[in-house]
């Protein structure tokens, strides 16, 4: 009834915002460690009553078919003056940025190496990113620019890179800036990693809903990135998450979808954003706060997906975690 869709909407602003409040903590490089204690009781109480929270939404859905096709909300009205300045920089706390990705692959050669496009989810469709896949590389590598018909190395529209290593199943993303080995000494003008993502491979190639996990950069008091320039590969976000040097790194991993027998597949609540069921859909969140959504990822049509993302990623870590998905070696169907 409305009366029941009405309480569950108050539930969810409340429950919003007192994610926010929170969310900035989660995310600080070097954290009270007691408090964390608490707060992770906390979260895995939370995780339990969730899933039924998503079942009832599910069943609400069904029963309330035809009625709710307006659900996809488009973006709030984010405006920005320098698009490179943008695209690099945290959501705004409170703010879920909505996107959407499209993929080109018309064409010989697009149908192995497809453009990947990501506008903002708003009327005038605003761009903010485009991406495609090197060729001629021995592993994965897409090029990240703001423009979307100058995707060279060289072009001054180049803002990031995602890498994979040669298994396909971990992914470093990279900004623009020099190599560390051409970088100066004090390596002020050294690359930052900005994410490093791990796919689980599943073992016996079951198939299911793949694992992920993301490693980020933590944020300081000043909501701004902490900046990680590794000297070398032995320093970088993933052997360092490999060792538990965890220090100002922050872990999240993809929302685990609950079973749903009247479906007989596997679901997650991304509350009328995404419309089609697909293996690539996934919310993304820290394990201290399982409601507040990271990131979430999912198909609306066969080249279509919704790219929603909060604070503390950015566009350009949304955009290549979202790329790092497509990517074919993935081991993990």
């Amino acid at each position: 009834s409305d009366t029941d869709d009405s309480a569950e909407e108050t539930k969810s602003t409340k429950s919003k915002k007192k994610s926010t409040a929170g969310s900035s903590s989660m995310f600080q490089a070097s954290g009270d460690k007691d408090k964390d204690k608490k707060t992770k009781k906390k979260g895995k109480a939370e995780e339990s009553d969730d899933s039924d929270s998503e079942k009832e939404e599910k069943s609400k859905k069904k029963k309330g078919k035809g009625k709710k096709k307006k659900a996809r909300s488009p973006s709030p009205e984010i405006e920005f003056d320098n698009l490179e300045t943008f695209v690099m920089q945290p959501a705004p706390q409170g703010v879920t940025v909505k996107c959407r990705v499209t993929r080109d692959q018309r064409g010989i050669d697009k149908s192995l190496y497809p453009l990947y496009y990501l506008h903002l989810d708003n009327e005038k469709k605003t761009f903010l990113l485009a991406g495609r896949k090197r060729k001629k590389s021995t592993t994965s590598n897409y090029l990240i620019s703001v423009d979307a018909t100058d995707l060279s190395r060289g072009g001054e529209n180049f803002v990031g890179k995602l890498r994979s290593n040669l298994m396909g199943t971990k992914f470093t993303i990279f900004d623009n800036a020099l190599n560390p080995e051409r970088a100066l000494p004090d390596m002020s003008n050294a690359r930052q990693e900005l994410a490093g993502i791990i796919y689980e491979t599943n073992v016996l190639g079951m198939k299911g809903p793949r694992r992920m996990t993301i490693i980020i950069p933590g944020m300081n008091k000043d909501n701004e990135r902490v900046p990680l320039r590794p000297r070398n590969e032995c320093d970088g976000l993933l052997i360092r998450h490999q060792n538990r040097r965890m220090e100002n790194l922050i872990e999240l991993h993809n929302k685990t979808p609950v079973w749903n027998e009247e479906t007989a597949s596997h679901v997650l609540n991304f509350n009328g954003r995404v419309t089609q069921a697909s293996i690539k859909n996934f919310q993304i969140v820290h394990s201290k706060d399982l409601d507040y959504i990271v990131m979430q990822f999912g198909r609306i049509a066969d080249d279509i997906f919704t790219l929603d993302y909060n604070y503390p990623l950015c566009a350009v870590q949304a955009f290549a975690i979202a790329l790092s998905s497509f990517d074919g070696k993935i081991a993990c169907e």
